[in-house]
């Protein structure tokens, strides 16, 4: 039987998870995990829906982060499942972790590689259409940056999508502004990114990455369109968001943690 976590996801508890896996394995990519936080909890609490026991079940929902740089925000979440263990986070990047640094199939509940960036779309797109062949209703919901949408790759997975009418695959934009070697505007501006969805026949909504009502309302919104259109949600988030020397400061694409670093984010999580 497939059901949701159906028990809080802390926003809190999981970017204390993941600054204690980036302390303990020297790991970058924090800021782009911060950003991901409330997008990923309300899908695992209200809409993937998942055979606790059995993970291969053929009926289950997918979460495919083709934005493979933001995995600890899944880790963080597979520590309440409870499918890895404090000593993994401890052990994070160690030589006999299992853990990698970016999303990949071969840990237990990653559903693509994501690690080369336009990849985990296409995967996704394959799986929807999967999943329309054999008339079930299990659903797809494929993570991405706005970065990400530079690749040719990520366009003509829309086109497919579209073409075959996947409406039971959304795809969620980590629209943050920014990718590793800068802003959005200045390395590719994408333009009115809803506009292009719109173009593509998607159906699409803009909303606050970090607000989860909001989330949870437009998910909602979509899944009950069962009208031949794929599906987007332009999420608008923050890079780094909860630490206030993190957010929207791009540095944290890449750097690391230091005792005092870790100590004052720490604090600021947990003062908020």
């Amino acid at each position: 039987m497939v059901t949701t976590f159906n028990k809080l996801l802390d926003s809190k508890q999981l970017r204390k998870t993941i600054l204690l896996m980036a302390k303990s394995g020297s790991a970058v990519h924090i800021g782009c995990s911060f950003s991901l936080i409330e997008i990923v909890a309300v899908l695992y609490e209200k809409f993937i829906k998942l055979n606790w026991n059995d993970f291969q079940d053929t009926e289950r929902d997918i979460l495919a982060l083709s934005k493979g740089h933001g995995v600890m925000a899944l880790y963080a979440c597979f520590k309440e499942f409870g499918w890895i263990t404090h000593e993994d986070l401890l052990g994070y990047f160690g030589p006999s972790n299992h853990l990698k640094g970016l999303s990949s199939v071969h840990v237990k509940g990653i559903e693509v590689s994501g690690g080369s960036l336009g990849h985990g779309l296409s995967v996704s797109v394959g799986m929807a259409k999967g999943i329309k062949n054999k008339n079930q209703n299990n659903r797809v919901y494929c993570i991405v940056g706005d970065g990400e949408m530079n690749e040719g790759s990520m366009w003509e997975s829309l086109l497919f999508a579209s073409h075959h009418k996947l409406d039971n695959l959304t795809i969620i934009v980590d629209n943050n502004d920014f990718q590793a070697m800068g802003t959005i505007k200045d390395v590719m501006d994408l333009g009115n990114l809803k506009a292009k969805f719109d173009a593509f026949g998607f159906d699409s909504e803009s909303v606050s990455g970090h607000d989860r009502d909001a989330l949870f309302s437009v998910f909602s919104k979509l899944n009950n369109l069962p009208n031949g259109k794929p599906k987007v949600v332009i999420a608008k988030t923050i890079k780094g968001k909860g630490v206030s020397f993190m957010e929207n400061n791009n540095a944290w694409h890449y750097s690391r943690l230091n005792d005092d670093l870790y100590a004052n984010a720490i604090k600021e999580i947990e003062n908020a």
